[in-house]
């Protein structure tokens, strides 16, 4: 009989995260009840826009908190997607993880501080900043999705092409989606602001996704 070595690796470092992001929703829960359980029923009713984000107030701790689950789960994700189609950078690359999480603050924060500039240049406060609280909160949302993709993808399921294409598109549709009822529910403003809108979006929200393919690509 002949033996084949099988190579393990320790998903110790992992499970630490995962439950770090456990541990930063508990807080969140205890800390702002109320708020919690109106996001959790985003996709059901807009209660949490209309109650808790009335002021947009993006720096709140309770969006800190979860932007923070957010930047776990994402970048967790992402690794796990290197694992699969680049194996040897997860091997040869100790802080890849810490890599991608720091590289994926940079990018948000970044544009996030471009479009507030951009807002404040236009005269289109209300307009950019009801928007940024409200994509801030469904990719908040879309971040527990995530951080449940990734205890399946982790623990359960073996990952391969198929599974993470499906996942992938099924992200970017939840995620089209709530951009559109995010639009639909600022429609009077963009109207009144569409050129700038326009601008807007080709600007800020469709180059630099174009740019970071470009430069990952």
């Amino acid at each position: 009989m002949q033996y084949t070595e099988r190579q393990w690796e320790s998903l110790d470092w992992v499970t630490l995260t995962l439950v770090a992001c456990i541990i930063i929703l508990v807080i969140a829960k205890y800390l702002y009840p109320k708020r919690f359980n109106e996001f959790i029923i985003l996709p059901v009713t807009n209660k949490y826009f209309l109650v808790q984000g009335k002021n947009d107030e993006i720096g709140h701790p309770f969006n800190v908190l979860l932007f923070a689950v957010q930047v776990i789960s994402v970048s967790l994700f992402i690794y796990l997607f290197f694992t699969l189609y680049d194996p040897v950078q997860t091997q040869t690359n100790p802080w890849l993880f810490l890599q991608i999480c720091t590289g994926y603050v940079v990018f948000v924060i970044g544009k996030f501080c471009i479009e507030k500039i951009v807002g404040a240049v236009f005269s289109i406060d209300p307009l950019i900043n009801g928007y940024l609280y409200q994509k801030l909160s469904y990719r908040n949302l879309l971040s527990l999705v995530f951080l449940l993709g990734n205890v399946l993808f982790f623990y359960t399921f073996p990952i391969n092409y198929t599974i993470i294409s499906v996942f992938v598109a099924s992200i970017l549709a939840f995620n089209g989606i709530a951009l559109f009822y995010s639009y639909k529910s600022n429609g009077n403003l963009i109207y009144r602001h569409f050129f700038y809108f326009i601008l807007y979006l080709c600007a800020l929200e469709i180059s630099p996704y174009i740019l970071l393919y470009k430069v990952l690509a």
